[in-house]
């Protein structure tokens, strides 16, 4: 029941705001022009509209098929050489990083390794250097 209220409310407000806008000509127009000579009238629609030939130089100008000026050319060059260089010192700098994360891995691996093998000679050693072990000849 409450909805229903507030549909009606909300459809009488949306009514009563339409029709008192309904005199109102435009936003950005006053509506009284009865004090504006035709003169300003002339030079309004110069300054709002332009004419003819320039609009359709414009529109030449600004269309996918037409061909770029030299210098538009050169600036959009210009800018991707620059987002290339960008994007090539980025990875450049992340193959750098994952370099020297690898080595760092590796070197831990290997001292990792080193203090295995190094335990475990201590562990096996017997008194005699080099171990009997490693030294054994086989006839």
């Amino acid at each position: 029941m409450k909805w229903k209220q507030i549909a009606l409310l909300s459809c009488v407000a949306a009514v009563v705001i339409l029709s008192s806008l309904q005199e109102a000509e435009g936003a950005a127009v006053r509506g009284d022009n009865k004090d504006v000579q035709p003169e300003d009238k002339e030079r309004m629609k110069r300054r709002v509209f332009v004419s003819e030939a320039d609009a359709s130089n414009f529109f030449k100008r600004r269309t996918r098929r037409s061909t770029k000026t030299r210098a538009e050319v050169t600036a959009e060059n210009r800018q991707r050489l620059a987002a290339d260089e960008r994007r090539k010192e980025y990875h450049e700098e992340q193959l750098n990083e994952w370099e020297n994360f690898v080595e760092e891995e590796q070197d831990e691996q290997y001292e990792r390794n080193r203090e295995k093998i190094e335990s475990w000679r201590q562990w096996h050693y017997d008194g005699l250097y080099p171990s009997y072990q490693y030294n054994r000849h086989i006839y």
